[in-house]
């Protein structure tokens, strides 16, 4: 690169008269920096698995494997599943927390990152803009995102519905007969085909979305969350939020300056060490002070 700069240098000198050599000099370099700039990809995207109960697998596109705790991958592309008697729970590199029920299938068809904010403070915001669409083929995910900023997009889509969520805590259930979305709190919009507008949630609000036959569009039924599965579903949201909190994500300086991508690493988050509590034996206690 800097061979051609100066080669580039010479041409200008012979043309121009050395007096415009400085000057030359840094249009080159600039030029070649915005050249490299304009090669350099947005980060890829990760997954890191914060809990495993069971058997859990990805399918990553080149081969299948088990999940194991604190592992990471490659998020755009793969497919997580639960056997029906496990679960597990993830922390995607936007923030997102995601827990799996027994028996559940999610498809991470998109998921596109900008390169993160430099010094970042507020890990509860999301570190850049991203675009996520999933497809959940069965079962149940209890979702705890960041505060997702201006431009970001986020659609959950089953057999019946398509969920474009904005924050903060919602589940979606689905099945072959039927798709329930829970918010507990922030905003989504529910559509149960393209051509519908949609219904948007208010937190203590569920939309149950059926399907009576192929040839017409499902029906979306908006209520109250039945405080029966109030618990059910917030102890769902709990364990995704949970797992968001045991990592965040920041990008690696990179060694190698031809590789063309931001890297990005997880980096644990460990609880503060409690101090033990302190255990006074009658024994040391002064007697109190006869009458």
């Amino acid at each position: 690169m800097i061979s051609t700069a100066m080669s580039t240098i010479k041409r200008l000198t012979c043309k121009t008269g050395p007096v415009f050599l400085t000057v030359a000099f840094f249009v080159v370099l600039a030029s070649f920096s915005q050249a490299a700039d304009s090669k350099r990809k947005n980060p890829t995207s990760k997954l890191y698995v914060a809990d495993v109960e069971g058997i859990s697998s990805i399918n990553t596109g080149e081969k299948i494997e088990d999940l194991t705790k604190k592992s990471v991958y490659a998020a755009e592309g793969t497919i997580l599943e639960t056997t029906p008697e496990a679960s597990n729970a993830i922390v995607l590199s936007n923030g997102t927390g995601i827990a799996f029920d027994p028996d559940t299938r999610l498809e991470m068809r998109r998921f596109l990152q900008e390169p993160f904010s430099p010094n970042r403070t507020d890990l509860e915001v999301e570190p850049s803009v991203s675009q996520t669409t999933a497809f959940i083929g069965r079962g149940t995910v209890g979702m705890c995102t960041s505060k997702m900023v201006a431009g970001s997009t986020m659609t959950y889509n089953t057999r019946h519905a398509s969920v474009a969520i904005r924050g903060r805590k919602v589940v979606i259930e689905t099945s072959d007969d039927s798709t329930v979305v829970s918010l507990l709190e922030g905003d989504v919009t529910v559509r149960g085909d393209l051509m519908s507008g949609g219904q948007s949630l208010k937190p203590g609000q569920q939309a149950v979305i059926t399907r009576t036959s192929n040839s017409q569009p499902p029906s979306i039924k908006i209520q109250d969350i039945p405080p029966a599965d109030m618990g059910r579903l917030s102890a769902k949201v709990t364990q995704a939020c949970m797992a968001r909190k045991t990592v965040y994500f920041e990008v690696s300086e990179r060694k190698n300056i031809d590789i063309p991508e931001d890297i990005l690493i997880p980096v644990p988050v460990y609880p503060g060490v409690i101090p033990p509590s302190t255990t006074v034996s009658p024994y040391t206690v002064p007697p109190a002070p006869s009458a």
